[in-house]
């Protein structure tokens, strides 16, 4: 019997190709691409001041940009390539046809749908860290910032946890999709690096939040959300059962770690707050990122609990009894939503990692040794449980470490030819200053109030305080600038 004529190998589909697997996950690549572009860049843009939307949603941008550059420059081959030491990989480029149209070294893809993929994680890390960063960074500064983080610290632990050859992989720790590459990262990094840069301008810290405006900020949320689809479900790297659990898992936890926040925002300070419920989203995806498709549906609500509440109470209460981590100018919450919610994701998969489950996404033939300490206990493998417990915890001592060191250094030498932090002049104007556009720029003066605009306040009058024939003008005569 012959196959039909599409599923024939062929010279543009070898015979070691899965096409399905391979349409999934440039489906799921380009869902994590979407949370950074648009999706950090509308919430990073709506959420800050107005003066500073251009620059925060740029910082954003050119992150994206940067970084992919960089990636197939010698960023992929660092992080995934032929060992060099223990916990790097030899720089190399990925730009050549013969390597790219070959098979992964996963899954049943290419190269090029690798390169991607984890291009794709690579970039949103360093948009994350700048979320710690808005409103004061030196745009200069950051320009040098991202190709030197991701080179000398997003591949070394991406090399150490996610390649097969990396020390942290060999030994067993599960991080199945990035709370420990991602998320961990992201969130000390950044943390370090505002210490570095210095706070923000006083009058930009009085009353943030509340957002500049609040529908966009959750419709960049909302895609953040959404994309977690593909950045937890990718992770199998073939559309399986697994990746279908880890979607579902994924969505499970960040609603109960949503409305677990929500819950404590109305019983405590009496009202639920619309940015309390980003963050709580945010802490609920983190949480359950490296444990996505390795844990049973009731641990991913646990998981979710847990995600709601610590980072909450972190946030919201210990945050102003601790004087460092008041010092420290974090506009994102990035500490908070990631490297903590990073650390109890990381701690919790360890604990309820379900050795079938990993079976499921490994396919490794030592797949008994990914033994959470719950199944440990409950089986009598207590041993093998505590012994994963204790990979996570060395993980998570690696990376934190990692990023303080590697990230200060990298702020120092930056240091050494542009400041870091922007001039009192800039930090007073903002956009203008920086970059010599601004995001919220109406028409003004008689102009602007023919059509309702009030160019102090940048309101809009209501329609019906003017005369009918100005109320059914087409939106294109009501000119933006």
């Amino acid at each position: 019997m012959e196959f039909p004529a599409n599923l024939n190998p062929d010279e543009a589909s070898p015979d070691w190709m899965n096409k399905a697997d391979n349409a999934w996950q440039l489906t799921a690549a380009a869902l994590v691409g979407l949370q950074s572009i648009p999706g950090l860049v509308i919430l990073y843009g709506s959420m800050v001041k107005k003066k500073w939307a251009v620059n925060s949603a740029f910082m954003a941008f050119y992150a994206f940009a940067a970084v992919l550059v960089c990636w197939v420059g010698w960023g992929y081959r660092m992080s995934f390539g032929e060992k060099l030491v223990v916990f790097l990989g030899k720089p190399a480029v990925a730009l050549d046809e013969k390597f790219l149209l070959g098979q992964a070294f996963l899954g049943l893809f290419p190269n090029a749908t690798m390169v991607y993929f984890q291009g794709m994680f690579a970039a949103i890390t360093l948009i994350l860290i700048g979320g710690a960063l808005l409103g004061r960074m030196n745009f200069r500064a950051w320009m040098l910032f991202v190709p030197l983080w991701l080179t000398l610290s997003y591949t070394v632990v991406a090399f150490s946890i996610w390649c097969p050859d990396g020390w942290l992989a060999k030994l067993g720790i599960i991080d199945y999709s990035g709370g420990f590459v991602v998320h961990l990262s992201a969130g000390v990094a950044g943390f370090t690096a505002a210490y570095w840069v210095g706070p923000r301008a006083e009058k930009d810290r009085e009353r943030f939040p509340p957002p500049n405006n609040m529908i966009l900020m959750l419709a960049g949320a909302g895609l953040l959300w959404m994309g977690w689809t593909g950045f937890n479900g990718g992770d199998p790297f073939v559309a399986s059962a697994d990746a279908s659990l880890a979607v579902l898992n994924t969505h499970v936890c960040t609603a109960t770690s949503l409305l677990t926040w929500v819950i404590l925002d109305t019983f405590v300070f009496g009202k639920p707050s619309v940015v309390g419920a980003v963050q709580g989203m945010i802490t609920g995806l983190v949480c359950i990122t490296p444990a996505a498709g390795v844990v049973q549906g009731w641990a991913a609500i646990v998981m979710g609990v847990v995600s709601g509440s610590v980072p909450w109470y972190t946030m919201m209460v210990l945050h102003d009894k601790v004087k460092f981590l008041r010092h420290v100018d974090d506009p994102m919450a990035v500490f908070h939503t990631h490297a903590i919610a990073g650390v109890l994701g990381g701690i919790l998969t360890g604990f309820f990692a379900v050795p079938k489950l990993c079976r499921l996404f490994y396919m490794v033939p030592d797949w008994q040794k990914y033994t959470g300490l719950a199944y440990g206990l409950q089986t009598g493998q207590s041993s093998a449980g505590f012994r994963q417990m204790g990979i996570q915890l060395g993980g998570i001592l690696f990376v934190v470490l990692l990023n303080v060191a590697m990230t200060s250094l990298i702020c120092l030498f930056i240091q050494l030819m542009v400041p870091l932090r922007l001039s009192d002049d800039e930090l007073k104007i903002g956009d203008k200053a920086v970059h010599g556009e601004e995001g919220f720029a109406l028409v003004d003066g008689e102009e602007g109030e023919r059509f309702g605009i009030h160019a102090k306040t940048n309101t809009v009058f209501d329609a019906e305080d003017y005369p009918s024939s100005l109320v059914s003008r087409s939106i294109s005569e009501v000119q933006l600038v």
